[in-house]
C-alpha cells in the first residue's frame, strides 16, 4: 500500500544492492530524479532493466551503480551514443559490466508476462535475426497446438520497479498520460514500486485512455515536481533538447563525467539542488 514519502526514503528502503531495478519511461516522464538519488546514495551491483537507456541510465552505468542491463536500445535520443555505456561495455570501466540485448516485441512482451505472472513470454519473432546467436535467454518453442515454431524469453521479475508520473491523490493512487510504454506492466512486475510525480491533489479527475495504478500495488509516492527533466512531462513542461546536445561532450570525457556528477549530482540535497546547480552553470557560462 502506498506511502507518501520523501525520494531519499523511498530510494534508502525500496532499492537494494545486488536488485534487480527499472527505471522506465518512454520519451517523457523518464525518471532521471530517482536515478539521480540512487546515484547519491551509491547503490551498486544492479540489474539495469529499460527498453530505451537514455541519459539517465549513461549516469548510473558511469557511476559505478550496475553491473548489468537489460535492454532494448541504447543511445542519447538525437543526439548519438551513451558514451559511459559504451566505455563500460567495451573497458568495463568504472566496474565489470554485462549486457543481455533483445528486440522492443521481446522485452514488451516480457514485461506483460512478468506482470501476468507467468514464467515467460511467447511471440512470433527474431526470424532471420541473430540475436539469438548472443542471447542465450531467446529460446524457440513449438506450439501444442499448431506446431508453429515460437520465439520464447523469461518473464520479467523486478525487484524494484521506478517510475515518474503526473499526480497521485493523497491516498497514494497514481495517474499519467500522454505517450506511455511499459511503466504500467513494469510495475506490475516488481515486487516494490516507487513513483515520483509531479504533484499531490486531492481528487486525480482521469480522462479517458489514462493510465491509473491503484495504491494497492505503489510502495512509495514521492513528490518531485520537475523530475523527469530533462525528458518531459505531457501537460506539465517541455523536454530540455539542449540538455541531450550538452551531455555528449560531458559523457565523452572520463574526469569530465566525473567531475560534472560531483559537481551536480554527489554534490547536492536533491533534485530541486541539482537544477539549481544547472541553472548557476549556465549563468556561467552564458555571462
Amino acid at each position: 500500500m502506498a506511502k507518501i514519502i520523501s525520494l531519499r526514503e523511498a530510494v534508502a528502503d525500496l532499492v537494494r544492492d545486488g536488485d534487480h531495478v527499472a527505471l522506465e519511461g518512454f520519451t517523457h516522464l523518464i525518471p532521471h530524479a530517482a536515478g539521480h538519488e540512487i546515484i547519491r546514495q551509491g547503490k551498486k551491483d544492479l540489474t539495469l532493466y529499460r527498453m530505451t537507456p537514455d541519459l539517465v541510465y549513461d549516469q548510473l552505468i558511469g557511476m559505478g551503480c550496475a553491473s548489468k542491463l537489460v535492454f532494448s536500445w541504447g543511445g542519447n535520443p538525437g543526439v548519438g551514443s551513451l558514451h559511459r555505456f559504451r566505455d563500460a561495455v567495451q573497458n568495463n570501466w568504472p566496474v565489470p559490466f554485462e549486457i543481455q540485448e533483445h528486440s522492443h516485441a521481446d522485452m514488451a512482451n516480457s514485461y506483460v508476462a512478468g506482470a501476468s505472472n507467468l514464467p515467460f513470454a511467447i511471440m512470433r519473432g527474431y526470424v532471420g535475426s541473430d540475436l539469438p546467436k548472443y542471447n542465450d535467454r531467446i529460446r524457440f518453442i513449438d506450439c501444442p497446438f499448431t506446431g508453429e515454431k515460437l520465439a520464447a524469453m523469461p518473464s520479467i521479475r523486478l525487484d524494484t520497479a521506478i517510475i515518474h508520473a503526473q499526480k497521485a491523490d493523497r491516498r497514494g493512487n497514481v495517474l499519467m498520460w500522454g505517450i506511455v510504454g511499459v511503466q504500467k506492466e513494469a510495475v506490475l512486475s516488481a515486487k516494490r514500486a516507487i513513483v515520483t510525480v509531479e504533484e499531490i491533489v486531492d481528487d486525480l479527475q482521469p480522462s479517458p485512455n489514462a493510465v491509473i495504478l491503484p495504491r494497492w500495488v505503489v510502495d512509495a509516492v514521492c513528490p518531485v515536481p520537475g523530475g523527469a527533466a530533462p525528458s518531459y512531462a505531457q501537460d506539465y513542461y517541455e523536454r530540455d533538447n539542449s540538455f541531450y546536445q550538452r551531455w555528449d561532450p560531458i559523457a565523452r570525457d572520463r574526469d569530465a563525467f566525473s567531475a560534472w556528477m560531483k559537481a551536480h549530482i554527489l554534490d547536492t540535497d536533491d533534485f530541486a539542488d541539482f537544477k539549481r546547480s544547472l541553472g548557476r552553470e549556465l549563468e556561467a557560462v552564458n555571462g
